[in-house]
């Protein structure tokens, strides 16, 4: 199974990474991929922590956006996958990790079989409702770092129950670092998922380009309609007459 693990950058997603190495090592064959736009630095740190053997940790360098490599065009990150599992295969699990990009970056379905999107407590408590694909619709949402919550005045229980709205109560693991019953959540969550791609009952889900958003409710009429691509239609206000000029 391929899994990708995306998100904004400085979220710990590398962490999370070598958290789930450390912790299921002994129990699968993994994998890894990362991707960085013109370094290396997240497979250096992995191999540095230790948690598997170097050689399974294989980089990517985009020289792009982040989500051009693992959306719009694969074949890198492809590739790699391929490479590591003629090395080391069979494998049970690849974990591809994303560069760091915004709230709209997703795996594509042909080249992840399931995909985790990650934020943390310190990126701010409203995070969580400015939506995007990945936030409503990846297979799983870990709000990470959770232990920093009272350092940086987050309510990590809110946060993680507008989470589990926004995605209309798929999964939400709240993850500490320094919290075993959190580690043992996201772990369980792979095992069962694994458990569901081998008995073909898992599958990969594209969350899209699009998600569930909100726009400010304005008085009067005018405006224009348009329609989303889950078919929902609305109304938006017009703009002021002087929007985009300048003063």
């Amino acid at each position: 199974m391929r899994l990708g693990v995306a998100g904004p950058v400085g979220t710990g997603k590398s962490s999370l990474i070598a958290t789930l190495c450390r912790t299921l090592s002994e129990e699968l064959r993994l994998g890894v991929i990362t991707n960085d736009i013109y370094t290396d630095e997240d497979a250096r740190f992995l191999k540095s922590a230790g948690v598997l053997d170097p050689e399974r940790i294989r980089p990517v360098e985009t020289g792009a956006c982040p989500h051009t490599a693992i959306r719009d065009d694969v074949t890198a990150n492809l590739l790699a996958t391929e490479d590591l599992e003629a090395d080391f295969g069979p494998l049970d699990l690849v974990i591809i990790e994303s560069g760091g990009d915004n709230l709209t970056a997703t795996f594509s379905p042909a080249l992840v079989d399931a995909q985790l999107f990650v934020l943390d407590v310190a990126g701010g408590g409203d995070v969580v409702r400015k939506g995007g694909p990945g936030i409503a619709r990846a297979d799983l949402l870990v709000i990470n770092k959770t232990d920093l919550g009272r350092h940086v005045g987050v309510d990590v229980e809110r946060m993680a129950r507008e989470g589990r709205e926004a995605r209309e109560g798929a999964p939400v693991v709240a993850l500490s670092q320094h919290d075993e019953a959190s580690i043992r959540e996201l772990t369980d969550w792979v095992r069962e998922t694994l458990v569901h791609y081998r008995t073909g009952e898992h599958t990969p889900v594209d969350p899209g380009p699009m998600a569930p958003h909100f726009h400010a409710e304005e008085d009067g009429g005018g405006g224009y309609t348009h329609t989303h691509a889950d078919g929902t239609t609305h109304s938006h206000a017009p703009a002021p007459a002087n929007a985009g000029q300048s003063v």
